[in-house]
């Protein structure tokens, strides 16, 4: 049984940080992709960053330079550090978790099998 939680959603000025976190738990898969996820009020949802399990990192370019995408594998646990937040980053944040790498590892929900239940982020 899968489970992803993520904390470290809140409110936050533009300009200001944020680090979410995402406790996984029983995924024993050695290839695997986990990434972060948005949706905003009205908007589809779209992929933010993906990391596979020989850490490779993508991001969509409209967070480029701005989040970095990281894991403690001895903690079992995923991170979004994101700084330089604007309005436009207000939104519903997921932890999700698939079993590709390398080129099946990228931001679109079809790479992923497994989502937590989201934090929020709203900036303002």
């Amino acid at each position: 049984h899968v489970q992803l939680v993520e904390s470290g959603g809140g409110l936050v000025q533009p300009g200001g940080s944020l680090r979410l976190s995402c406790a996984a738990s029983g995924y024993t898969y050695s290839s695997y992709c986990m990434g972060w996820f948005r949706q905003a009020p009205g908007k589809e949802r779209e992929g933010v960053a993906v990391i596979d399990s020989d850490g490779l990192a993508k991001y969509a370019d409209s967070v480029k330079g701005r989040f970095t995408i990281s894991q403690d594998n001895a903690k079992n646990t995923l991170y979004l550090q994101m700084n330089s937040l604007k309005p436009e980053d207000t939104a519903m944040y997921y932890c999700a978790a698939g079993g590709g790498n390398g080129a099946f590892c990228y931001t679109g929900e079809r790479s992923m099998d497994y989502w937590g239940q989201g934090t929020q982020v709203t900036v303002s």
